[in-house]
């Protein structure tokens, strides 16, 4: 015998069918892939960079929060944290770790050999044991490079150039980075070649390098070079103040440094590393191997000067280190 169904029951049986299968369909749709993004410092002035990484990304189809998803961690400057942070992403499974700072790609490639990590660093890569070569990365890391460490004697070399009776000229560095050590015998040896006087300022916390500045400012005819540090670069507004309260000149590594009113940087392109970092992250995403592709090197030099700060010191630049800047503020 056949059962009969209302004409109410029938509309209410279709219309409770078709809310409920779009329900039905979004749960069953796949999780969105997720980047684990993990730095030594703070987000604060980082903009810049992660507009360039998500360019990056953008360049191989995904945009955050459409298709992809990006799990933050900041380690503010303290690198003691940075272990359980990688620790974490590695137990949630995250797709690819980009590892964005050199504290952070070591961190990293010390806690997983399975996940995919890109990384961005100032330092040798092969040094850091984060792979075996640049064109035969033979492992689950690769990423890109920018030349803010190799460039460090170019920077004593112009810092001379603009105070040329300056002989003592402090190197601030953060011990607890890795590479600090080399990186400090490279800047001794090129400040011997040019007749300089090179002071060590190790400093890994704020209170050391107000230390380190404020013994450096009872000196005579001394200037600064802050090293490439995500620590430094996460206390920049402070180090702008010590110095111009002391009258030091000082160079950088990165543009912003000068944006904030400090004498001049010379460096890699921060922002351009960050681009190919989210390229190759995407790229991995969609299938690529850390094996099978080129540490990348962003061969982009920038070099910015404050004319403002440098009037401030009493400072004349000469016309040929102007011609040769990239920017000039003033």
């Amino acid at each position: 015998m056949a059962i009969g169904i209302g004409r109410r029951e029938f509309i209410g049986a279709v219309g409770g069918a078709a809310v409920a299968w779009p329900l039905a369909a979004r749960a069953q749709q796949p999780a969105l892939p997720v980047i684990g993004f993990l730095n030594g410092t703070s987000p604060q002035g980082y903009d810049r960079f992660l507009l360039a990484f998500r360019q990056g990304l953008g360049e191989t189809g995904f945009t955050e929060d459409r298709n992809v998803a990006i799990e933050y961690r900041w380690a503010g400057g303290d690198y003691e944290r940075l272990p359980a942070m990688a620790a974490d992403l590695v137990r949630r499974g995250v797709n690819v770790i980009a590892a964005t700072s050199t504290p952070a790609n070591v961190v990293a490639a010390a806690a997983t050999k399975d996940i995919p990590i890109v990384f961005t660093t100032s330092s040798d890569p092969v040094e850091l044991g984060l792979v075996r070569s640049l064109s035969h990365p033979g492992g689950n890391a690769t990423g890109a490079v920018t030349l803010n460490v190799e460039v460090g004697p170019k920077r004593l070399e112009l810092l001379h150039d603009i105070i040329p009776m300056t002989n003592i000229i402090g190197v601030l560095i953060n011990s607890s980075r890795p590479g600090a050590a080399e990186q400090s015998l490279k800047l001794e040896k090129a400040g011997q070649t040019l007749g300089l006087q090179i002071r060590i300022l190790n400093a890994s916390t704020e209170r050391d390098v107000d230390a380190a500045v404020t013994g450096l400012a009872e000196l005579p005819a001394k200037a600064l070079l802050v090293t490439t540090d995500a620590f430094f670069f996460s206390r920049r507004s402070r180090l702008i103040d010590l110095v111009a309260r002391h009258a030091i000149p000082t160079i950088f590594d990165r543009r912003e440094f000068v944006e904030a009113g400090g004498l001049m940087s010379y460096g890699g392109s921060v922002t351009d590393v960050y681009r190919l970092a989210g390229n190759y992250t995407g790229q991995i995403l969609k299938g690529g191997r850390p094996v099978e592709m080129p540490v990348q090197q962003s061969t982009k030099i920038e070099l910015v000067i404050n004319l403002k700060t440098a009037k401030a010191l009493g400072l004349t630049v000469s016309p040929s280190v102007l011609a040769t800047a990239d920017e000039v503020i003033e």
